[in-house]
């Protein structure tokens, strides 16, 4: 496959049951042969998309020492701002050229999970900077919902089966700021090296530009490049782990632009749909036959989040 295919979620909230059937077929074809769409008819409006991407420039214009007060020790840059270069890909030691900040989930009023996470860290300077990062937040995770609804029906299992898996789950939004590169990069650093996500689904703004590039089954590298209404989503390693590898994690890179843009940032704002901690991540039996052995051990979501921070250098052993 040499591009990345192109799907429409008002097409699953029609209701219309052709045009339902039509996106569950398009969105599991695509994740069993690239593991990559891009999404039409999300909720995020164009507005709120403006908003976000304006406060994700204002603060990473801050001064270094004013960012680097938000970077809190000790919880594995799971909330707040990490600093440039602290993380690298799994089996690399080159850090990788960004820096970023992390929100996370805003629990449900006694959700059990309420002292789990860690709290969102509030940037004094830019009162809007919070409110509109918890808006994409959640308009991002509600997009997620529909999206594993339909893969829950395109693999055999009831429409709701992850529900009650992403209610309150560990899901981050991590706004990404790519510097100019102002010197030769070390030992071939990138801005960001070739690698899978850890999480369900990745739910992608910002893809509109060159740079991201995923990897197809015959080894080549395709750009991934969506249109300026569009989200790129893709399946994490939890997720290709669940189904046996039945939807695929797709190894991707962030590459470095040509030298005549190096003098340029590059924005881009994932949002890693996690589940809770506790959920099995075991192979589900619907993607087990003979032809499909199981290909993992059995683990939890929480035992397996923490075995690739380690891996990433965001946890210490």
């Amino acid at each position: 496959m040499q591009q990345i295919p192109s799907v429409d979620l008002r097409d699953f909230l029609s209701d219309d049951p052709a045009r339902k059937q039509k996106f569950v077929n398009e969105i599991g074809k695509a994740y069993e042969e690239i593991g990559f769409v891009a999404l039409k008819g999300h909720f995020l409006d164009d507005k709120l998309v403006e908003g976000l991407y304006s406060e994700v420039r204002n603060f990473f214009s801050l001064p270094l020492e004013t960012k680097a007060k938000y970077e809190i020790p000790g919880i594995g840059g799971q909330r707040g701002y990490v600093s440039f270069g602290k993380e690298h890909a799994k089996g690399r030691s080159a850090g990788d050229l960004k820096e970023f900040w992390h929100f996370g989930q805003y629990v449900s009023e006694g959700s059990k999970y309420a002292g789990e996470y860690p709290d969102n860290v509030e940037v004094t300077e830019l009162p809007k900077f919070n409110s509109v990062g918890k808006e994409a937040y959640q308009m991002l995770e509600k997009t997620g919902v529909y999206v594993l609804r339909a893969l829950s029906l395109y693999i055999g299992l009831d429409e709701f089966y992850f529900d009650k898996y992403i209610k309150d789950g560990n899901s981050i939004l991590r706004p990404i700021h790519y510097p100019p590169i102002t010197d030769e990069p070390q030992d071939g650093a990138v801005r960001a090296a070739a690698h899978g996500d850890i999480n369900l689904i990745t739910l992608l703004m910002g893809a509109q530009g060159k740079g991201l590039q995923v990897q197809n089954h015959n080894g080549e590298w395709v750009d991934a490049m969506a249109q300026p209404d569009e989200l790129m989503i893709n399946v994490g390693d939890m997720l290709s782990r669940h189904t046996n590898n039945k939807l695929k994690s797709t190894i991707h890179q962030v590459v470095n632009p040509p030298r005549e843009l190096w003098g340029s940032s590059r924005f881009s704002i994932p949002f890693f749909m996690h589940p809770v901690s506790d959920m099995s991540l075991n192979c589900l039996p619907e993607c087990i036959d003979e032809n499909n052995p199981k290909l993992y051990e059995d683990i939890t979501a929480g035992e397996f989040l923490h075995e690739r921070l380690v891996e990433l250098g965001l946890i210490k052993k």
